[in-house]
């Protein structure tokens, strides 16, 4: 969608900015949810949320910016929340990333 005609982009940048923090703190508390299986289901996950923070003006190296998004530093994420990937799982991720939008990868 042409972006000059998407109603997103009219969407103030305060109510879109308290959203985006309320979906972060959301999947901070539903690490049951794991990156894998947003991936599957969605074509994104924590981490990209992470690179499209800094996409669009982080100044945080990628360390910083998925300890920001998680809540933790990345190495504690993988040992206390994240899960072993199944390969249904990565099959399933493998699947919905072609159906991204290249600017999206």
């Amino acid at each position: 969608m042409n972006s000059i005609s998407d109603p997103l982009d009219q969407l103030d940048d305060a109510q879109a900015a308290a959203a985006f923090r309320r979906l972060v703190r959301h999947l901070r508390h539903r690490h049951d949810a794991q990156n894998i299986e947003l991936m599957g289901l969605a074509g994104f996950c924590r981490n990209c949320l992470a690179d499209w923070i800094r996409d669009a003006g982080y100044e945080g190296d990628k360390a910083a910016a998925r300890a920001l998004i998680h809540g933790m530093p990345m190495d504690e994420w993988k040992t206390t929340k994240q899960t072993p990937a199944t390969e249904e799982q990565i099959a399933a991720m493998e699947r919905s990333l072609t159906r991204n939008k290249p600017d999206l990868r």
